[in-house]
């Protein structure tokens, strides 16, 4: 069974790139434009095995996504990654106090996101 991923990123030449990646390896990929939308369709029942996040985007942020993401009932577990420009020690610490799963610094190749999402996403 396909594991579906869900993007969240305001830059849509980075969602089309990242969903290219990923659908070439036979994921199933849903994407969301800013925090706001990507609650919204959680809420609405998406279920994704992934959710790999920007941090810096207009609504609602990654780091207030996560946050957001963690508390809501059936959702706490889901790995989540993040997809930033952003490199900030201090960013970094608190996207995994509040339950990142990992931190990825764009640019990220194809080749590379993919290996990074099959070690979170278990049976991927």
């Amino acid at each position: 069974m396909a594991k579906t991923i869900l993007i969240v990123d305001d830059s849509l030449t980075m969602t089309m790139s990242v969903k290219s990646s990923l659908e070439m390896n036979s994921f199933v990929v849903q994407t969301a434009a800013d925090g706001v939308q990507a609650l919204t369709k959680l809420k609405g029942g998406l279920k994704p095995d992934l959710i790999i996040t920007d941090i810096n985007m207009p609504n609602m942020g990654g780091l207030e996504l996560i946050r957001q993401v963690k508390t809501l009932p059936g959702y706490r577990f889901i790995p989540i990654l993040t997809l930033t420009t952003e490199s900030d020690a201090s960013k970094r610490d608190e996207g995994k106090k509040l339950g990142a799963t990992g931190w990825l610094v764009k640019p990220v190749s194809g080749p590379d996101l993919v290996r990074v999402v099959k070690q979170v996403v278990p049976g991927a």
